[in-house]
């Protein structure tokens, strides 16, 4: 398989890549963990997230919201002396800002993933890159979603990290034209692991 080179160079990564990455994302839980995540990157790749997401989840109870929103100063301690995570005090102090947020957002009743999946009109970009140099860093639809949150009151989410966030929630479909999982992704063939 032909995948986009970007992947290449571990297994974690390849898998990632051929089951999740680009596939339609639409559960509230789900979209908060990934903002979460692409927030935790700044700085840094997104195969060192990647390799540490399972210890993400069992230290953040699974990115429940409600629960994030509630830690206190002892729970921040241990996230901050947790090998398993990235043990940035501004990352981690974003990451219960980001649940407070997405508790006032929510409240009023819309969803999360239709706040999100607004700035593409509900419907995926099937955009047709034949090499990594065309693919941008961001876009007027990322800038948009970058602003939204930012009045909603979200920290990390400048409009590069909304860029990889919508890349890797299906969003948009950044495959190269190249990889089999562009036109699967594209004609609805792809699912996302349960």
């Amino acid at each position: 398989m032909e995948r986009c080179p970007w992947c290449e160079g571990f297994d974690l990564y390849r898998a990632y890549h051929d089951a999740e990455w680009g596939v339609p994302l639409r559960d509230d839980r789900a979209l908060f963990e990934l903002l979460i995540l692409e927030g935790a990157q700044a700085g840094l790749s997104w195969a060192t997230i990647l390799k540490k997401r399972e210890n993400y989840r069992r230290a953040f109870d699974g990115f429940d919201p409600a629960l994030i929103a509630g830690y206190g100063d002892e729970k921040v301690a241990a996230l901050l002396a947790d090998p398993g995570i990235v043990r940035n005090r501004v990352k981690v102090a974003a990451a219960i800002h980001n649940a407070k947020a997405y508790l006032a957002l929510t409240a009023g009743g819309q969803s999360f993933s239709d706040f999100l999946w607004q700035f593409v009109d509900g419907v995926p970009i099937q955009n047709r890159w034949t090499a990594l140099a065309e693919v941008p860093a961001k876009t007027a639809q990322s800038d948009a979603m970058s602003k939204a949150l930012g009045r909603a009151g979200f920290k990390f989410v400048g409009s590069t990290i909304c860029y990889a966030f919508m890349q890797s929630t299906g969003m948009v479909n950044d495959h190269l034209t190249s990889c089999p999982r562009h036109a699967e992704v594209r004609d609805g063939a792809a699912h996302r692991p349960q």
